[in-house]
């Protein structure tokens, strides 16, 4: 009964977002690919909302409900009845009552499943596409019969885009770069390593006090170059958002510098590589919104790389989850990569025993490898193993819910609902 009304809810709301944008013709900018959505989506948000009317999805919005959501800007009415009720009914007055809608909407588009960006295609048609990564080994790949599907899958928003439109892509990953080549429409490419449109160089942390409070990076366009400055989180991958959203602001007239100024504003969402203040003076990577073997592998190295900072890098590694057949493969291949990164190693879920296994054949040692079925576990053993001034990564997907054993870790606890993800009511029951 619960998916019948369901299918009826989303039906209904569907329609009404595919009417209000009828009536109203916003520019549709749509964020794809298996790692760096929802930062990239914000970064995007944060260069345009200066200059433009602009609303963005909130959270990662990005489903057949998310997206619907976020153009009627309605909010999740979760399992409760009365409040999806009250969306339809708001729903159809917006569409009355038009009012002030924005010129432009950056929406997160995702997939689950066979089928899902079909749908969404079928009402959503972008002026801009900004498509991140296609790592080897998808999130959401256990649902698919091949990674190939996948990432086919996430190319039809791309082969949605408008004749007059414009792609944005990471022109450092290979197989993003493949599938911009074959798109006709006019592009913008943005990387790190490789030669492009929007470069990033010079990335470092930013210190204080010897402690880590952010990072730094050059951004140049053609002959001009800016320094940009982000506090509160670490991470390449912060950097390639910023030149994404750099890109899409240069297609809506705004400069190098005016992005370089809402950067140095722009704080990443919760569980997206943020510094926390931990316990006994520890620092805290927080990664916890979800993990993938790509985004589990770039943690490492951005954990590895803190040179100046921390007695012992510790990582907190949970269940990568999605991965089908493949779940061995790279719960092991992380493990190795951690072996060669951290100096101890804690592995939280039943997959993430592979995690362990893979740490431990590549030369970490026994006695600094532990392991933990549940986070519940974790959160009573792993404070009692911190020291001062250990640096300490935490990541995992969603299931784990590792945020519960980050806001145990946290110097002020008081910050959780601000700073940590899914502190909605609805979780707080899950």
């Amino acid at each position: 009964m619960k998916g019948i009304l369901k299918n009826i809810v989303v039906w209904i709301i569907t329609k009404e977002a595919k009417f209000l944008l009828k009536r109203t013709r916003p520019k549709i900018i749509a964020v794809v690919g298996s790692v760096g959505k929802t930062s990239t989506k914000d970064a995007v948000y944060s260069v345009l909302k200066e200059s433009l009317h602009v609303r963005k999805s909130q959270k990662s919005f990005n489903s057949e409900i998310g997206i619907p959501l976020s153009v009627l800007g309605l909010e999740n009415g979760w399992n409760n009845p009365f409040l999806w009720l009250k969306n339809i009914f708001d729903g159809a007055v917006k569409i009355v009552l038009i009012g002030d809608y924005p010129k432009v909407l950056v929406l997160e588009m995702g997939v689950d499943r066979p089928g899902d960006m079909k749908k969404l295609t079928e009402w959503i048609k972008p002026d801009v596409v900004v498509l991140t990564r296609l790592p080897d080994v998808p999130v959401h790949v256990e649902y698919f019969e091949t990674p190939e599907a996948v990432i086919n899958e996430k190319m039809t928003l791309v082969r949605s885009l408008k004749p007059e439109g414009v792609l944005v892509y990471n022109n450092d990953d290979e197989r993003v770069r493949q599938e911009a080549e074959n798109i006709r429409q006019k592009s913008f490419g943005y990387s790190r390593y490789s030669q492009s449109h929007f470069m990033i160089s010079n990335d470092e942390v930013v210190l204080k006090n010897r402690k880590p409070v952010g990072m730094t990076f050059t951004l140049s366009h053609i002959d001009e170059a800016v320094a940009v400055e982000m506090i509160g989180s670490l991470g390449v991958q912060h950097a390639y958002s910023c030149a994404a959203a750099a890109a899409v602001g240069s297609i809506f007239g705004i400069s190098l510098s005016q992005t370089a100024k809402a950067m140095s504003q722009y704080t990443p969402p919760q569980g997206r590589m943020r510094i926390l203040s931990g316990i006994e003076n520890t620092l805290l990577i927080d990664d916890t919104y979800n993990s993938s073997p790509v985004a589990a592998l770039r943690a490492l190295q951005t954990l590895s790389e803190l040179n100046s900072y921390g007695q012992r890098k510790i990582a907190i590694l949970g269940d990568m989850m999605e991965l089908g057949k493949y779940s061995t493969r790279e719960h092991e291949r992380v493990g190795e990569v951690a072996a060669k990164s951290v100096n101890v190693l804690v592995t939280i879920g039943l997959r993430s025993r592979k995690t362990a296994e893979g740490a431990l054949e590549h030369g970490l040692s026994e006695k600094n490898i532990y392991q933990y079925d549940t986070v519940e576990e974790a959160i009573v053993e792993v404070p009692r193993l911190l020291e001062d001034g250990d640096a300490v990564l935490v990541k995992a997907s969603q299931g784990i819910r590792a945020e519960k054993l980050v806001k145990v870790l946290m110097e002020d606890k008081e910050l959780a609902k601000k700073v940590l993800v899914r502190q909605d009511v609805m979780w707080s029951n899950i």
